[in-house]
């Protein structure tokens, strides 16, 4: 698969499921500015999965918010499992704090087969963070203060999104055509 059709069927899912449904009601508006990094990862273990986010991490704080104000290190290949992934996430984490960052950069997760702990694997509510690849996401902590500011019941998104899937069953999802 090219980066070129990786980034494609990115771009679709954050267009049709994230935006589309308002899975994140936050997401449209830095979309729309082209304020949302998009990168690639050809890494092919997780240490230079690593080094890659080592890297995207300084240039995220270096690069003011008007210019990139998320991003997404996608990989398509390398954690086919969620929990692999999961547990990478883990050492993900210590990375983002190793640079000081704790409470300046989040770093959210979204898998192909994304599962929230105590659920099912095709619970319709792991849906929420399904996406086509394995995707880091880092988010600027400013930012998600200013969203909840504009939104200010943000605690009450994760409900509604789990009410919109379950309205819209599997079924429904499928018919969106990720």
């Amino acid at each position: 698969m090219t980066d070129q059709e990786v980034l494609k069927q990115t771009r679709q899912w954050l267009e049709v499921a994230v935006i589309g449904l308002n899975l994140c009601p936050f997401a449209k508006a830095v979309y729309v500015k082209n304020q949302v990094r998009m990168v690639v990862s050809h890494a092919r273990h997780a240490d230079d999965l690593l080094e890659e986010l080592d890297r995207e991490l300084k240039l995220f704080v270096a690069t003011p918010a008007e210019e990139v104000d998320t991003t997404l290190l996608i990989h398509p290949t390398l954690f086919e499992e969620f929990l692999d992934f999961n547990d990478f996430l883990a050492i993900a984490e210590d990375v983002v704090n190793e640079h000081g960052l704790e409470g300046v950069v989040q770093l959210a997760s979204f898998h192909p087969k994304f599962q929230f702990d105590g659920t099912a694997p095709e619970d319709i509510g792991n849906y929420t963070n399904r996406a086509p690849f394995a995707i880091m996401h880092l988010i600027r902590e400013a930012s998600i203060d200013r969203a909840v500011e504009a939104f200010p019941e943000a605690e009450a998104i994760f409900e509604v999104n789990i009410k919109t899937l379950e309205k819209l069953g599997h079924e429904g999802w499928k018919g969106l055509g990720l």
